[in-house]
């Protein structure tokens, strides 16, 4: 693989938090586009690295950050579904130009074996309903709909997240 995985770097956090937020506005998936207020903290990487264990996919050769999520377990500050023995991540963000070389793929199989080495037995995740891409990957390894956990981010609206969990 063309790909490493690895713990993001301090000087690579503002770069990782615009990323993510550029794909997130770039895939549509921002229900109020630019004025969004969830892009503040997409865009805080930096937050993100000190409340939960921030994953990079790094091409092998030049270590470009290509993609990255936050992974988190039950009670911490990113944790918005994990009960007791749980894990999730959130924020998972590929370069459109990075696509397809399986980066995604790697930072979702990163943190299942995060997960399984603290000796959690499930993952959960949120995702949006839109996100079929990311819907067929986590089928792929072994997630299922778990609509009793589907839950709402914003009261009074009509946004509904969609949860999967994996046994581990």
């Amino acid at each position: 693989m063309d790909i490493t995985i690895r713990r993001a770097r301090a000087e690579e956090l503002d770069e990782i938090g615009e990323l993510t937020a550029q794909v997130y506005l770039g895939d549509g998936l921002l229900d109020f586009g630019d004025s969004d207020s969830y892009l503040a903290t997409l865009r805080d990487a930096r937050r993100r690295a000190a409340g939960a264990e921030l994953l990079v996919a790094a091409d092998a050769a030049s270590d470009e950050v290509l993609g990255a999520v936050a992974f988190a377990v039950h009670g911490g500050a990113y944790a918005e579904l994990a009960r007791p023995g749980e894990g999730e991540f959130r924020m998972l963000a590929v370069r459109p130009e990075s696509r397809r070389r399986g980066a995604a793929e790697a930072l979702v199989r990163a943190c299942l074996d995060r997960a399984r080495a603290l000796g959690l037995r499930r993952i959960v995740i949120s995702s949006q309903h839109s996100m079929t891409a990311a819907h067929r990957l986590y089928e792929r390894l072994g997630f299922t709909r778990a609509p009793e956990r589907d839950w709402a981010p914003l009261p009074d609206t009509d946004i509904t997240l969609w949860a999967f969990t994996v046994e581990l």
